[in-house]
């Protein structure tokens, strides 16, 4: 087969897809499924398992992550699976590839000093400046994906009961609380920046500057220019950063892990429990710079502690010390 050469039975599972997963997920699908193929030179149905195991070694060799390779491989899995649901295949060869193994990477956050700092940058009376105040309360306030944001409707929020409704992966509803900045910050939005914006009457929460929906890519931009405005690295700040921070500090004030998955929408709880490693190395750092018998020695400390030894020493204090310890210090 010619690379990009149409392949039927990837394109029946992608449609199939089509109707629970988002058209970004399907895109992610297709692709890897279109390396695969391009790789086997023949439909991706006609794979046998000795052919995924040389090209996972092929993708190894080419210096892909472990994650894009983890990624890939889950794929087909998905492929094959559907495969077999329809009776194409009575095996899952995917299923038996050894996948490489996965560091854990913690999630990088804000800290709550920095969240301040970016919301603040919003301030502004302007349409657009009321709606980047709105956006960035509603991200760190609700913890939600940049795609809930930008998807929500006017009638998902609830300002009286301070409530949400998110529509996330998979189309699965949720209801996030939210707080009184938040709460405020939509309520000016709504009011003194939106009418000024809306010359669609579109029904969108979150616009831009011409009248459409707002962007994942407007997002990015917005957090960016905020980042620079705060002082912060405006390659660092993300709207998934606001998400990692809104967990990160929730589970540090005392929320409880069931609760803070349930606010992410989390399908696994495994997901959320990255975030309890997050605050343990939070909690060690602080228990390190403030414990004084956990700070490191400064250098002077180090020259009292070598002067007080050689005193010691000089008056028989560390021969008789070195004896007690079996002649060693």
């Amino acid at each position: 087969m010619t690379p990009h050469t149409q392949d039927p039975e990837v394109e029946g599972f992608l449609a199939l897809l089509g109707a629970t997963r988002s058209p970004r997920t399907v895109e992610a699908y297709r692709r890897d499924l279109r390396a695969l193929r391009d790789y086997l030179g023949k439909p991706v149905a006609q794979a046998t398992l000795e052919e995924l195991e040389r090209y996972t070694a092929q993708l190894r060799a080419d210096g892909l992550s472990s994650a894009t390779i983890a990624r890939r491989t889950a794929a087909a899995r998905s492929f094959f699976r559907h495969e077999q649901l329809l009776g194409a295949r009575g095996d899952n060869p995917a299923a038996a590839v050894a996948l490489p193994r996965r560091a854990k990477t913690l999630p990088k956050t804000l800290s709550p000093g920095e969240a301040v700092r970016l919301i603040d940058a919003a301030a502004g009376t302007q349409p657009r400046a009321l709606r980047d105040q709105a956006l960035v309360e509603l991200l760190y306030g609700a913890g939600l994906r940049v795609s809930e944001a930008t998807g929500l409707d006017k009638t998902g929020v609830d300002l009286d009961e301070r409530l949400v409704r998110v529509i996330g992966k998979g189309n699965k509803e949720r209801v996030v609380p939210i707080g009184r900045p938040a709460v405020e910050a939509l309520r000016r939005y709504l009011a003194r920046g939106r009418p000024h914006l809306d010359r669609r009457h579109r029904p969108e929460l979150f616009l831009n500057a011409k009248g459409g929906p707002l962007t994942r890519a407007g997002a990015f931009l917005i957090l960016r220019k905020l980042a620079e405005k705060a002082g912060l690295d405006p390659l660092r700040v993300h709207p998934h950063l606001l998400r990692h921070s809104f967990a990160t500090h929730l589970l540090e004030g005392g929320a409880d892990l069931r609760s803070v998955q349930e606010m992410l929408g989390h399908a696994d709880l495994s997901t959320t429990e990255l975030y309890t490693h997050v605050t343990d190395r939070r909690r060690r750092e602080l228990y390190y710079r403030a414990h004084p018998h956990a700070r490191r020695k400064s250098t002077e400390d180090v020259v009292v502690t070598e002067r007080t030894r050689r005193a010691l020493h000089d008056h028989g204090v560390g021969r008789d010390l070195a004896d007690d310890e079996g002649g060693t210090r």
